[in-house]
């Protein structure tokens, strides 16, 4: 990489003219990996002055947000990671107001404001509720980027609307915003803003020198001689360099080590021993093999040597080693531990001793209806620790599931899948939204839409149709469908016109999961998962739909034959 994220920091808090300072502010800068993966956090909180103790309550949301931030998974996005962190602080400090003798006094409990940011690569997501505020000074200008959660009943009163503490709910601002080379963000309490003005702001800031901290506390100090009566904090945040990269490093930091060769049967490998080759294909060679330390069974998965040149590839190869490392989940393939140094670019997973779903359709084309609810369950098991991660999986089809001799259903490939934390990173390279098989699918990726959670329980529900019916609810009609009037006019084939047994109420739930519009379809995948054991009542009660519905080619016919009827009893008088 060509540069990192980098930041100069000034702060300054003072009690000033109050008792106590009630005032508690943080940065963290923490070093690679994570400098990447999760960002550089700042935060500054604000006790009420009504309150004995919320100087407690601020210094714990600071802290708790900088420390907790940086424990949640890397595949989350920012937002995510924050509010869940934000969220659980807040519930704290209303938990310790309610359990001490201000229970019915808000204002004398455990409740202060709250400004957050997380700058990660080039994006600053900000978090914010209460009278705190963030500053953006850019040439010369400085935004306010956040809002006042204060209520004005009169010229001179005014209480919070919003704050940590205050209630077992908490609503937060947030907002992203592109982030430049140069960028100051200045945080302040309302002892700071309120007594200074903009203009000496600016200039203070452009006259700093190196020592930020000497011009926050410039400030601060103008605004106890403008006769500020509370606390006293600011920070300077200013944004030295931001991390870059062209193809060509990216390229050169994806393949340090070299692409294996082609490997044979009996071969020695890194300390494997090849058995067979299983699989081969433009993108990917797989290979069982037997671990020489273990003498356990393992599958090798080498990447294509004739997509050396692509980094888009190359990533996503190593994706796959990187996400199956976080999730732990009995129905998603398990990678293998590293024990050794890799001398090639290679994934060693779990040998799974079975068939794919592919191979289990060809042997069972009509299997029972709760053998193919056992399937699906375990399949969405799957899914949801994908989702829980903020992962898409993306390319959910039959061969890219595996039955074993046990009877357990596993996902095995991660190749498409979408990280919501690792897509908030800038990178050179462009993702395609389309990387699964057309024919499973959503239709909203055809629209060059992002896809969701909804988008894998689509896929997931094209397979649970399939295995019942041995076709496709739309045939191959999806993916020629680009843009919203075509896909308006996919007609679902019902399953009942294959397999009368099949409840109709089942027939149901998997044409609202495949429905074309995704907010259609379930909320939850549980939903989904739920129906097909339970009669949904809305189906049941649901009126018998006219013919020209269920089957417009019957009911042309019939219209035909009708017309057919008369026009020969009118010739024949």
């Amino acid at each position: 990489m060509s540069g990192q994220l980098e930041i100069s920091v000034g702060q300054y808090s003072d009690k000033g003219r109050k008792e106590i300072n009630q005032d508690f502010h943080g940065v963290y800068i923490p070093k690679e990996p994570q400098l990447s993966s999760k960002g550089i956090a700042i935060a500054l909180a604000d006790g009420i002055s009504s309150s004995d103790v919320s100087h407690i309550a601020s210094q714990a949301a600071v802290t708790g947000f900088l420390e907790d931030y940086f424990c949640t998974s890397e595949a989350w996005s920012v937002k995510k990671s924050v509010q869940r962190v934000l969220t659980a602080g807040n519930s704290w400090l209303y938990a310790q107001t309610r359990q001490s003798r201000y229970c019915y006094d808000n204002d004398r409990g455990y409740v202060c404001t709250l400004s957050a940011m997380v700058i990660k690569s080039t994006t600053a997501h900000i978090f914010h509720v209460g009278d705190t505020r963030i500053y953006r000074l850019r040439n010369n200008d400085l935004e306010q980027l956040t809002d006042d959660h204060r209520l004005w009943v009169s010229q001179d009163k005014s209480y919070l609307s919003r704050a940590l503490g205050i209630s077992s709910h908490l609503d937060i601002d947030y907002q992203a915003l592109p982030v430049t080379t140069g960028d100051i963000f200045l945080f302040a309490t309302d002892g700071v803003y309120e007594s200074v003005s903009p203009r000496f702001i600016v200039h203070t800031v452009n006259q700093a020198g190196d020592d930020l901290d000497a011009t926050a506390k410039t400030i601060a100090d103008e605004a106890y001689r403008q006769g500020s009566t509370d606390n006293l904090t600011i920070q300077i945040v200013k944004v030295e360099n931001l991390p870059g990269q062209d193809a060509n490093e990216l390229y050169r930091s994806l393949t340090e080590l070299p692409f294996p060769p082609v490997l044979e049967a009996r071969a020695l490998f890194d300390g494997y021993t090849i058995v067979r080759e299983l699989h081969a294909s433009s993108r990917s060679h797989i290979y069982l093999a037997v671990d020489d330390e273990t003498d356990s069974q393992v599958v090798i998965k080498t990447p294509s040597i004739d997509l050396r040149g692509d980094p888009a590839y190359l990533e996503r190869f190593l994706m796959e080693d990187w996400i199956a490392r976080r999730i732990n989940n009995a129905h998603v393939l398990k990678p293998c531990a590293q024990t050794r140094k890799r001398n090639f670019l290679y994934v060693v997973t779990e040998f799974i001793d079975g068939q794919t779903l592919t191979q289990w359709m060809i042997d069972n084309p009509k299997p029972d209806l709760e053998t193919v609810r056992g399937i699906v369950e375990q399949i969405a098991k799957g899914l949801r620790a994908f989702h829980r991660l903020e992962m898409l999986h993306q390319d959910l089809r039959p061969d890219n599931i595996m039955i074993d001799s046990t009877g357990t259903v596993k996902i095995i490939d991660f190749g498409s899948t979408r990280v919501a934390g690792i897509m908030e990173i800038a990178t050179p390279l462009r993702h395609n939204n389309i990387l699964g098989t057309a024919q499973y699918t959503a239709p909203e990726y055809f629209l060059g839409e992002q896809g969701s959670e909804r988008s894998d329980m689509f896929s997931l529900s094209v397979i649970a149709y399939q295995m019942l019916t041995g076709k496709l609810p739309y045939g191959a009609e999806v993916a020629k469908c680009k843009t919203n009037a075509a896909q308006n006019k996919l007609m679902y084939d019902s399953m009942r016109y294959e397999n009368r047994e099949i409840p109709a109420w089942v027939d149901d739930a998997i044409r609202k999961a495949v429905h074309p519009n995704p907010y259609k379809r379930y909320e939850e995948l549980s939903e989904f998962i739920f129906d097909l054991r339970h009669p949904n009542q809305a189906f049941l009660n649901k009126t018998r739909p006219p013919l020209l519905e269920r089957n417009p080619v019957a009911f042309w016919k019939g219209v035909s034959f009708i017309l057919t009827i008369i026009i020969v009893v009118l010739l024949n008088k």
